[in-house]
């Protein structure tokens, strides 16, 4: 029988990482105009690796790698703090924040067909089911958004969908022998520190010399990103992870959205219509029933916006 404490800290965590993640995507469309988005990410992931750095030595850990986890951390580095959120940045100029965060929500689709040709993990019928509906309700939400001339959607789109590919192998990767190898903490900080070497490169390829913003609500909505929405918040799910289990904890995929489509509308002015009422409603109910048949997927590391 679970402790009253236990159960109370479970509690705790689950609202703590299901607010903050949905609260990042809204602090990311208030960023991405201010400077190159190059830019932004490099100063948020340069800004998450010293934080990751100093909570490793807090807990007593050593960043001593073997070579084969920093190979694997460079990886992850590129595709999960690089190319998952350079994308991500991009696609906030199209759709609205929300929108974005429900689209990533089906995050575990992609992480269970990988996992099923890379590990050799079984699907389930409600899965695939879950998973069918959840994309039927995405639809009528890219239709409402079509529909109400909300920017170029496809565009959008196609940048979240580059990064969800992105996120989803770097979780699988995650889920590899030589994965389950390494410490956690180390790996994350480690990747986020090639992550953040990559996009400086890549930012000064693309943009030129390093750009700073004058004004402290950019840097504070970098210091929010970096430390509550990656240092704070990664600790805190894995913990969850191993005190509820995988499945339950994912059901964060099913907040995060509700809470940033709140937010875009507070903050954003996102109107809401029959048909946006419908794919939200028929997303979440997908979402549902594909997490209840998903015992059999590979465990997901958890992308936060």
């Amino acid at each position: 029988m679970t402790a009253p404490s236990s159960t109370a800290r479970n509690i705790a965590a689950f609202i703590t990482v299901s607010l903050i993640w949905g609260s990042t995507w809204l602090v990311i469309k208030d960023q991405i105009s201010a400077i190159p988005p190059g830019w932004t990410v490099t100063w948020r992931f340069t800004g998450a690796a010293v934080g990751m750095c100093l909570l490793t030595l807090v807990r007593g850990e050593s960043l001593r790698m073997p070579r084969e986890g920093l190979r694997l951390a460079a990886v992850i580095g590129l595709l999960q703090f690089c190319g998952n959120f350079q994308l991500v940045y991009r696609a906030e100029h199209y759709v609205a924040s929300g929108l974005v965060a429900v689209l990533y929500a089906l995050l575990m689709v992609p992480n269970a067909l990988l996992a099923r040709v890379m590990l050799g993990t079984r699907l389930q019928a409600r899965f695939l089911i879950g998973s069918g509906v959840a994309m039927g309700g995405i639809a009528l939400l890219m239709m409402h958004e079509y529909r109400g001339g909300q920017g170029d959607v496809v565009t959008g789109v196609l940048f979240t969908l580059g990064g969800i590919l992105c996120a989803s192998a770097s979780n699988v990767l995650q889920a590899t022998e030589t994965g389950r190898r390494q410490a956690v903490v180390p790996l994350i900080t480690w990747a986020m520190i090639f992550g953040a070497v990559i996009d400086a490169g890549l930012a000064y390829g693309m943009y030129g010399a390093p750009v700073l913003d004058p004004y402290p609500r950019y840097w504070a909505g970098v210091a929010y990103l970096a430390i509550a929405g990656s240092v704070i918040t990664f600790p805190v799910y894995f913990a969850l992870i191993r005190a509820i289990g995988p499945g339950r904890a994912a059901y964060s995929n099913v907040v995060v959205p509700v809470v940033a489509m709140a937010l875009s509308t507070l903050f954003e002015g996102y109107r809401w219509t029959g048909l946006a009422v419908a794919g939200s409603v028929v997303v979440m109910a997908g979402l549902l029933i594909a997490l209840s048949g998903r015992a059999s997927v590979a465990k997901p590391a958890r992308n936060d916006g």
